[in-house]
């Protein structure tokens, strides 16, 4: 299960306070009547939640806040402020940090909220519990792949081997064409010969005396 770390910085400073205490009954923070204030917060989030805090602003002051992810998860996490009239001023962003600053504050509680909801790590995990991807279907699955390597060279062997079987073949019918062929035309030109010769020795005259 993954775990968010996030550092939440708030500083708060302001040029003027005019806070004022009406009676001795009033309670406000220690901090609200100084000058400035700055504070540092580290903070644990567990997966799918999401905690918010609350910083009173005196009015006309500046207000100014940072957070960064120190570990967990894929190192980032969501970041939202909204100003203390309800507005969201700084949208949640899923970054391993952010800031914002209100140069004039209107005075009120701010809250800065860290979302953890969504965790890419617990996301990663569910797709791998979903596809089953243990360790014995893996190994099942390379066993598989090299039966199906052995497999294919054992085709191209036999392949191979069919190919030489039949360029031979295709060779020897080639010279006994070329055989036949050969002697076919010598055949031909003997039988071509003595035809010629005998048609001319038909037509041979010989010579005769004549009777006395």
């Amino acid at each position: 299960m993954a775990v968010w770390y996030a550092t939440l910085i708030v500083v708060v400073s302001t040029f003027l306070c005019f806070l004022q205490i009406c009676d001795g009954e009033t309670t406000v923070p220690w901090y609200e009547s100084l000058p400035a204030v700055a504070m540092d917060y580290k903070v644990h989030i567990d997966p799918g939640k999401e905690d918010c805090y609350f910083q009173y602003v005196n009015p006309g002051a500046t207000f100014y806040v940072s957070f960064q992810v120190l570990r967990g998860g894929d190192g980032m996490a969501g970041f939202a402020v909204r100003h203390p009239n309800g507005q969201i001023v700084h949208p949640y962003q899923w970054r391993p940090n952010a800031d914002y600053q209100d140069q004039s504050s209107t005075g009120g509680y701010y809250s800065v909220c860290i979302d953890n909801q969504y965790d890419q790590w617990d996301k990663f995990t569910k797709e791998v519990e979903e596809l089953n991807l243990s360790v014995e279907n893996f190994t099942e699955s390379i066993k598989g792949v090299e039966r199906n390597i052995n497999e294919m060279l054992q085709y191209q062997h036999h392949t191979r081997g069919r190919e030489t079987w039949d360029y031979n073949l295709l060779e020897d019918n080639n010279r006994y064409v070329q055989n036949w062929s050969v002697a076919q035309i010598l055949v031909i030109t003997c039988t071509t010969a003595l035809q010629v010769y005998f048609v001319r020795k038909l037509f041979d005259i010989k010579n005769a005396r004549p009777r006395a």
